[in-house]
């Protein structure tokens, strides 16, 4: 690993993960792993700050992910794969940095404002929530990481990050480098119903769903709003059917699929029928991996606990010299 720069992202475990979480983000990591030291997490303390009331799926929903993430492409041989609540450190430097970090930070917190709202029915009235990019900081600066590959809307969590790093460096001595926001190219792709895709919307379809599952989800997609006939010309830009096909079906079709659809020589039950295959087709290797996986349930302990213990060995160098400055 020697000269590359090493890099540190995470997700929480709320349920399976879909198309949505895989282009997201998960495409892009894999992409990074030949180019970068990669540190990813399963952000398991992270899911309490919105579902602290229902804890019951947490510990499965981590090792699913994990599965998930192997499915993917993601190889422990090239990155380091790790669970947050296992390296106990972070909670300590999440600790020392919450008493440095003044309060009118959060509070300006795009994230927070937006999740009050969106999420009106919980009580997110809590320090945990209120104070999370705390946590998130010291996931990502004790690993003294240089890069955070994020999406532009999640920014400003990286900003925050910097900043806390920045005062901290500055009252106590350099310690952290600053990270820096390595902005990664997400593809159009929506729910069925057109909203972005997300499990809350039900809306989702997921990296371990049958082909069945995927047949009966395409077969719902809305498409075109204004092709209310198949005699009816569409329009293939607005229709969220040939996103997918840009995505998952052979590039050399695209223009004949584009060009069946404005001339109406081709319907939407028969062009959903088609994206579904190519969908399967191109995801069958994912399904392959995943089968292999959780047939061996020995291996994916194993991959966490070493992960876990090469990531704890660096978050305790990393207090060793927080402490030494903070002189505790």
């Amino acid at each position: 690993m020697k000269g590359k720069k090493r890099i540190l992202s995470g997700m929480r475990p709320t349920g399976r993960l879909h198309l949505g979480n895989m282009h997201g983000a998960l495409a892009n990591w894999v992409g990074m792993q030949d180019n970068f030291e990669c540190f990813f997490f399963i952000a398991d303390w992270h899911a309490l700050t919105s579902n602290y009331e229902n804890t019951a799926n947490i510990r499965p929903f981590v090792r699913e992910m994990l599965i998930d993430w192997l499915s993917a492409g993601l190889s422990p041989d090239k990155s380091t794969l790790f669970v947050q609540s296992r390296i106990k450190e972070h909670a300590e430097l999440s600790l020392l940095l919450s008493m440095i970090t003044p309060v009118p930070w959060l509070e300006r917190n795009p994230t927070y404002k937006d999740q009050i709202v969106q999420l009106s029915n919980k009580d997110l009235s809590t320090l945990g929530f209120l104070g999370y990019p705390v946590l998130q900081a010291a996931d990502i600066i004790i690993y003294r990481a240089h890069g955070v590959p994020v999406g532009v809307d999640q920014v400003p969590h990286v900003e925050i990050t910097r900043e806390i790093a920045r005062r901290f460096n500055g009252l106590y001595g350099k310690v952290f480098p600053e990270p820096e926001a390595i902005l990664t190219e997400t593809p159009k792709i929506l729910g069925g119903d057109r909203r972005k895709m997300s499990k809350s919307y039900d809306n989702a379809i997921y990296m371990a769903d049958t082909p069945d599952d995927i047949r009966a989800k395409v077969a719902a997609m809305i498409t075109d709003p204004q092709r209310m006939r198949k005699a009816d010309p569409g329009n293939p830009d607005i229709c969220n059917v040939y996103d997918f096909h840009k995505l998952y079906s052979d590039p050399v079709r695209l223009p004949e699929i584009d060009d069946q659809c404005r001339q109406a020589a081709i319907g939407c039950v028969q062009c959903k029928k088609m994206m579904a295959e190519s969908l399967i087709t191109a995801l069958q290797p994912i399904r392959d991996k995943r089968n292999y996986y959780e047939n061996n349930a020995s291996l994916i302990d194993e991959i966490i606990d070493n992960g876990c213990r090469h990531a704890r060995a660096i978050a305790k160098e990393t207090m060793e010299k927080v402490r030494a400055a903070i002189q505790i």
